[in-house]
């Protein structure tokens, strides 16, 4: 890693000693990797001031540890400028990732699907689809996404009047129609859903998944950019 160039985002950054930062990078070549950016806090170097969210980075790294040093960083195209929600929106992108994928564990899926998520949130595509789409690349790298298609039970397609009981574990399984006003997932939403299809049915649908699929791989400790965007002026 000494001399590779990595393709990398700014996750977080944190205070370290009294001169230094702590920075959680997102790299395509190495996936999230830890580095401390020497004697840079109190300085007016470019180095510090490359070192912040929504922006393409190249950077070199040092050092044998899981904590890296940043030896050189450069800028490979402008900082995305987000504001408002969608500030917020890729302030959890960040946070999310940060969470939720392992240190080391490169991935091309889930790199491309963030570089994409910033794009639309700059864009100001619909917030709703561009969240869900990440979150479903996040959950499909950690073998999580389920298969919209089939009934795990009866081994059977997904069927549009159908209404489905999802198992965390294993998948989805129609109810019985005597149980049909319990509360299931509608197949006509799954099956959008698995092609890939956002009506406002599959993103209610969509939305509930997600946020029981992720929360063991978030864990007990709330979302900091969940909390701030709550708690911003409406």
């Amino acid at each position: 890693m000494n001399n590779e160039w990595l393709n990398a985002y700014v996750l977080h950054r944190r205070p370290y000693r009294e001169t230094s930062y702590i920075v959680d990078f997102f790299t395509l070549e190495e996936g999230r990797v830890s580095a401390v950016a020497k004697g840079v806090k109190n300085s007016k170097s470019d180095k510090k001031s490359l070192l912040q969210p929504f922006q393409h980075l190249r950077l070199q790294l040092s050092g044998k540890s899981e904590l890296k040093n940043l030896r050189h960083v450069e800028s490979v195209s402008p900082s995305i400028n987000l504001m408002g929600t969608t500030l917020f929106c890729a302030m959890y992108v960040n946070e999310l990732t940060n969470r939720v994928m392992p240190a080391g564990l490169a991935s091309d899926g889930v790199h491309n699907a963030y570089e994409n998520t910033l794009l639309s949130l700059r864009d100001e595509n619909d917030i709703e689809v561009t969240l869900r789409q990440f979150e479903f690349a996040l959950l499909d790298e950690m073998g999580l996404l389920p298969d919209f298609t089939t009934d795990v039970e009866y081994e059977m397609p997904i069927e549009e009047s159908g209404s489905y009981h999802f198992h965390i574990d294993a998948g989805f399984v129609r109810l019985p129609d005597d149980m049909a006003g319990m509360r299931g997932f509608p197949g006509q939403a799954l099956i959008s859903l698995s092609q890939g299809e956002f009506t406002p049915l599959s993103k209610k649908v969509a939305k509930v998944l997600c946020r029981d699929l992720l929360k063991p791989l978030i864990g007990d400790k709330p979302l900091k950019s969940r909390e701030l965007f709550m708690s911003k002026p409406r």
